[in-house]
């Protein structure tokens, strides 16, 4: 019985153990599937379906090494084998990781609107001019649709213009400012429009998306707007209008 019993034991850690590192392993490539795939389509290998797919299948399957690896920890745990039990924990943590970034991106996309164009001024949205070659084969024309007003206003109520106490000149001057403060690419700076544009890179895939700022006389002093656009994407997940955000707490951080 004891032999019986110390094979069966021996028969459970080996399985733990092939188990965990099995879990580790697929954990490990998911992690690496996730952090090329961006990367891979920003400097050309693939093109956005497939990097897309590889965020899929790495959420997928990190959540099934997850899944798993909560079994291996239990069962290393029932045999007493500590390495088996420390690589099915990494390995369920490490799945966990990879999947919540495509989970969180798949939530967002069904919570919020499906636009990828975001005004301060939905009613007379600012132009866009010097970036209009830089956008030569983008798949979102720089035209505002009206029906993207209504779905601006129901998802960010929050979205708004700034009124600034001083003369245009001095607003332009701070919105210049701030503009350089978010670290975007600087296409034009028109003062006697009263106008910037800007293009900002984002960081894993690498999507370009233009902003315009436009300041004008307002019975307080100033009135700044700002639109962001995407060049690719229906839904830009709040980016934009999350860039949005972060212009106006540096304008009014500034204006204090």
């Amino acid at each position: 019985m004891t032999t019986m019993g110390t094979a069966a034991r021996g028969s459970r850690a080996r399985i733990s153990a092939a188990l965990a590192w099995a879990v580790l392993g697929v954990a490990l490539a998911c992690a690496v599937a996730g952090l090329i795939a961006g990367p891979g389509y920003r400097i050309g290998w693939w093109s956005l379906g497939p990097a897309f797919q590889a965020l899929r299948w790495a959420a997928i399957f990190g959540l099934g090494a997850a899944a798993v690896g909560l079994v291996a920890v239990l069962l290393a745990l029932g045999t007493g084998a500590r390495r088996p039990m420390w690589n099915a924990l990494a390995g369920l943590v490490i799945g966990l990781v990879v999947a919540a970034p495509p989970i969180n991106m798949m939530r967002r996309a069904h919570q919020l609107p499906s636009i990828h164009d975001v005004s301060t001024d939905t009613d007379n949205p600012p132009a866009f001019e010097a970036v209009v070659p830089l956008r030569h084969g983008a798949r979102n024309p720089v035209e505002y649709v009206p029906a993207t007003a209504a779905e601006q206003k129901k998802g960010y109520p929050d979205i708004a213009p700034a009124v600034l106490k001083l003369p245009p000149a001095q607003a332009f001057a701070r919105a210049e400012q701030a503009a350089r403060a978010m670290g975007w690419e600087i296409v034009a700076v028109d003062p006697q429009a009263l106008r910037i544009e800007a293009t900002d890179t984002t960081l894993m895939f690498g999507f370009k998306d233009d902003v315009v700022i436009r300041v004008r006389a307002h019975p307080d002093g100033s009135r700044v707007d700002m639109r962001s656009l995407s060049r690719v994407g229906g839904s830009d997940l709040g980016v934009n209008a999350n860039r949005i955000r972060g212009f106006m707490r540096k304008l009014g951080a500034g204006s204090r």
